[in-house]
C-alpha cells in the first residue's frame, strides 16, 4: 500500500494557501487560517475523519472571509484527491448521523469520482449569521461544495434539527468527517477498486 499523504499549495492576489495531508494519521492537526472559527471546523474535521492535517494561510479577509475560507476548501479537496490514488482497497461509502447538544446532522459520502453536492436542511437565516463574529453561515455550504467537486466525490448533508449556529456548522463538519473516515478507510475484504466500472 502506498503512503496515503498529499502537499498542495494555492497561490492567487485573494489568498495564499500550504496544505499537507495524511488519510491514514491518527487526527492531529495544526491549523491557522487566519479565520479562527475556521480553524476550529478544520480541527474537527481532521480529529473526527482520523486525517493528520497541515494549513498555512493568509488572504484578504480585511475584505471578507469569503476568498480565504473558499480557497482553503480548494485546496483541501484538491489534496484528498490525490492523496486517494486510485482508490484501490476503500470502503468507498460513508454514512454518519451526528449531535452536538441540540443540533443533528446526517452525512452520507461516496468516493465516487463523480462530483455532486446535496446540502438541505439549514434553519432560515443561518446563511445570514456571523459566527464567532467573521465566519458567515454561508460559508458552510461553500466549503463543503469546493472539497466535494474537488475531491471529485458525492455528498449528502441534512441538517436534520438544530438552533445554535456554532453547533449546527460544528455538527455538519463532524458529520462529513465521520462519513468520510468510513469511505476512506481500507477494507481488507476488498480486492481492487470498489466499483463495477473498474474506476472510480
Amino acid at each position: 500500500m502506498t503512503n496515503r499523504a498529499a502537499t498542495a499549495t494555492r497561490e492567487t492576489s485573494e489568498s495564499s494557501i500550504e496544505l499537507s495531508l495524511d488519510l491514514d494519521g491518527t487526527g492531529t492537526s495544526d491549523i491557522r487560517t487566519s479565520v479562527p472559527f475556521y480553524d476550529h471546523l478544520l480541527t474537527a474535521f481532521a480529529k473526527h475523519s482520523l486525517t493528520d492535517l497541515r494549513i498555512r494561510a493568509t488572504g484578504d479577509t480585511d475584505i471578507d472571509v469569503h476568498h480565504t475560507v473558499e480557497d482553503i476548501g480548494i485546496v483541501l479537496g484538491q489534496a484528498i484527491r490525490e492523496a486517494l490514488g486510485d482508490k484501490s482497497g476503500i470502503s468507498r461509502y460513508g454514512d454518519a448521523l451526528v449531535p452536538l447538544d441540540e443540533a443533528l446532522v446526517q452525512a452520507v459520502v461516496d468516493i465516487s469520482g463523480r462530483p455532486y453536492l446535496v446540502h438541505t436542511g439549514e434553519p432560515a437565516g443561518f446563511e445570514l449569521h456571523l459566527i464567532g463574529g467573521h465566519f458567515t453561515g454561508s460559508m458552510v455550504r461553500h466549503v463543503f461544495e469546493a472539497i466535494s467537486f474537488n475531491a471529485r466525490i458525492t455528498t449528502h448533508i441534512t441538517v436534520v434539527g438544530g438552533r445554535d449556529p456554532h453547533h449546527i456548522a460544528e455538527a455538519e463538519f463532524k458529520a462529513f468527517a465521520r462519513a468520510f473516515r468510513q469511505a476512506k478507510a481500507l477494507d481488507p475484504l476488498i480486492s481492487g477498486i470498489p466499483s463495477t466500472k473498474g474506476a472510480l
